[in-house]
């Protein structure tokens, strides 16, 4: 679950990191290239883009086209999920209000017991004590425990050169820390406990499988995604319709929205949106807009 949260099921995960800087502008020399696609109007017209996005990449990751890099000049607004992403701080605070407010009990209770020795390796990667992630609640936990497994950085996340390279432009977010994180916030235990123990159980093949998912994404192999994107728990029906389904139903409303208007977005939101036939571009094909690959 940690590999399929940076793809794109959230950027929550950068709420945990105190570093901002910014990726440095670095072009793959030739392609494949990650997913565009162009949003076109009944006549044919276009009325704005869409780029599937991860929120973290390893340090020297070269993911940008020329294609895009023209689409980035002519776009007159940037769509993304969380605007504030570059105030480490801000968001921490945020979650960690979040994280603490009801009573969660030993941590050792909540996790599967066969997979302690997963939960040992990564306190002792951590460097905190056995009972620090205690007073956590389970979706905090995960999400702190996926972070602590991971080792590409959320200041090389696509997302954020995007919101770099928009910096003087109108940036329109589509849910907002708050709202991202109310969404694990509110999940039942049960599927709290399921996304903690998933995150567990798949630290162990963290590094093969970012590798896999970060080398889809770079080539454009949105089918080789989706296959990856529905193991583990995204097999779990609950999960997704929460995590995924229902989030898109509703930015498809919001895209809508925006896209009736003059000015023409970027929609750039994680990978994991865009896929399949519950995926942004499925749901704005259902609107009556022309969805089509460009990258």
């Amino acid at each position: 679950m940690t590999s399929r949260i940076l793809l794109g099921l959230t950027a929550a995960l950068t709420f945990l990191l105190a570093a901002c800087g910014k990726q440095a502008d670095t072009a793959k020399p030739e392609g494949p290239y990650p997913a565009l696609w162009e949003i076109a109007d009944g006549n044919g017209a276009t009325e704005g883009w869409m780029f599937g996005t991860i929120h973290a990449l390893p340090d020297g990751t070269r993911w940008r086209s020329e294609r895009l890099d023209t689409v980035v000049g002519q776009a007159d607004m940037l769509v993304v999920e969380v605007a504030n992403l570059e105030n480490g701080e801000a968001l921490s605070a945020l979650f960690e209000q979040m994280a603490y407010d009801r009573p969660a009990g030993p941590i050792a209770e909540r996790i599967d017991p066969e997979l302690r020795g997963e939960f040992e390796e990564l306190l002792v990667k951590a460097k905190v004590r056995r009972g620090y992630f205690d007073p956590m609640e389970s979706w905090a936990a995960a999400l702190a425990l996926a972070q602590v497994a991971q080792t590409a950085k959320a200041e090389n996340g696509a997302d954020r050169a995007l919101l770099a390279a928009f910096d003087k432009r109108e940036v329109v977010e589509l849910e907002g820390a708050q709202g991202q994180l109310a969404i694990f916030d509110s999940l039942p235990e049960d599927e709290q406990r399921d996304l903690l123990n998933a995150v567990l159980e798949e630290s162990r093949d963290y590094q093969g499988e970012i590798g896999t998912l970060a080398n889809a994404w770079l080539e454009g192999d949105t089918e080789r995604l989706t296959q990856l994107t529905r193991r583990g728990i995204l097999a779990d029906p609950e999960l997704v319709q929460v995590l995924l389904r229902d989030r898109n139903a509703d930015w498809a409303a919001q895209i809508e929205n925006l896209l009736s208007a003059r000015d023409k977005p970027l929609i750039a939101v994680g990978a994991g949106h865009l896929l399949g036939d519950h995926g942004l571009p499925a749901l704005l094909e259902a609107r009556g807009y022309t969805v089509r690959r460009i990258e």
